[in-house]
């Protein structure tokens, strides 16, 4: 078994911080940019697929949708599924400027992980819902007309959240390391009895407790 996960390309909200105050996090389209990038992944995800058939799991996001598309897959997409468990952390109302710089200092000082914005998510929220994913996906993975491949399109820490509880990753490990860049791909094999990560994610800082990335895994 094999789950790609793929990050999308660069979005309004990556180049314009400010773009939160107009427009829903959910709505933030890709940037001319974005879509360049997209375009360019679809023959890196079509090489890794090698011509089988995966199912696709998408945020439901314009952005991740957009990223999507921008892959032209065609008939390699078996199936697709809008999938509201791989969205982005809910940041909640960000129309004020000034309260969105405040929450961005505090969530970094505070932690990314248990951090909670005013009427929106934690870190640990989100590992929530991606534990409940996982267990969905690992039902459906072992279903023989399910494709061996699951090709996930979501978001820089929801990649990573998802990442830290297939593993196990320590909290510590899972806030050192950087998100992907856009439209940056990580791919995970499940050899029989345990999942491995084919290169390290980025980490901006050694893990405080020590920990590294490992296939420690099982599903």
């Amino acid at each position: 078994m094999r789950i790609i996960l793929l990050r999308h390309g660069q979005s309004l909200g990556n180049v314009d911080e400010l773009a939160y105050c107009r427009v829903p996090d959910h709505a933030l389209p890709l940037t001319e940019l974005g879509e360049q990038e997209a375009k360019a992944a679809g023959p890196r995800i079509k090489d890794l697929l090698n011509g089988d058939p995966a199912a696709v799991y998408v945020s439901p996001y314009v952005r991740t949708r957009a990223t999507l598309r921008g892959l032209d897959l065609g008939d390699q997409a078996e199936r697709t599924v809008a999938e509201p468990r791989l969205r982005e952390q809910d940041w909640g109302n960000l129309q004020d400027p000034v309260q969105q710089e405040v929450l961005k200092h505090q969530r970094h000082a505070f932690g990314h992980f248990f951090f909670r914005l005013p009427n929106g998510e934690s870190g640990a929220d989100v590992d929530d819902r991606l534990a409940a994913f996982l267990t969905d996906l690992e039902t459906r993975m072992r279903d023989p007309a399910h494709p061996s491949t699951a090709l996930v399109v979501s978001h820089g820490l929801t990649i990573r959240l998802l990442c830290r509880r297939l593993f196990g990753w320590s909290i510590e490990l899972f806030e050192s390391l950087s998100n992907l860049e856009t439209c940056e791909d990580r791919v995970l094999t499940n050899d029989g009895k345990t999942w491995h990560l084919d290169r390290p994610f980025d980490q901006w800082r050694p893990s405080p407790d020590g920990e590294t990335q490992g296939p420690i895994a099982t599903f």
